[in-house]
């Protein structure tokens, strides 16, 4: 029972999970962030090529 309580393997794997969970909610709030960036660039050379 004591090797059972001591296992921390579980709790390690989570905490990683959640890092790695965290930096992909960045990444994807930089890509769409970039994404409008673009997308307001394009609109506005169409605009201006009109």
């Amino acid at each position: 029972m004591r090797g059972f309580a001591a296992d921390s393997g579980g709790a390690t794997s989570i905490e990683y999970t959640l890092v790695a969970m965290l930096i992909a909610v960045v990444i994807v709030a930089a890509i769409t962030n970039i994404g409008t960036s673009v997308n307001r660039m394009i609109v506005s050379a169409a605009t201006g090529l009109r």
